[in-house]
């Protein structure tokens, strides 16, 4: 299993089991989060690439993957995306660059199963 399939099936899995465990925090705040990436007076896309500097600065490699996923389902270029890295890289110094790495590492993993038509 591909380390796109691994990750999705990770989240899904947990986020099942958070979600089961009846907890209206945990519904209330997944559904907030849901909610906040819909379109706006800010785009979907623009909102999922504020996720991503988010989370490149915060340095959470799960956040990462997955606004990432977003951002590239969502039409952000390749170009696009090392602007984004760049902000983060500004605004979250040096530390953020291991993160970066992998975030290029995994933004390659896509465009590569994209070619291949592994979704």
């Amino acid at each position: 299993m591909d380390s796109i399939a691994q990750f999705r099936t990770y989240r899904a899995k947990m986020n099942k089991v958070i979600l089961n465990s009846n907890n209206l925090f945990f519904k209330r705040f997944f559904n907030l989060d849901t909610r906040t990436y819909e379109n706006g007076a800010l785009s979907a896309q623009v909102k999922e690439m504020l996720g991503l500097v988010s989370s490149l600065v915060l340095r959470c490699d799960d956040c990462v993957k997955y606004h990432i996923e977003k951002c590239f389902e969502l039409g952000v270029t390749r170009e696009q995306a090392f602007e984004i890295f760049s902000v983060a890289n500004l605004v979250g110094g040096s530390i953020v660059i291991p993160h970066t790495r992998r975030a290029i590492e995994y933004w390659d993993i896509l465009e590569k199963n994209e070619k291949q038509g592994d979704d």
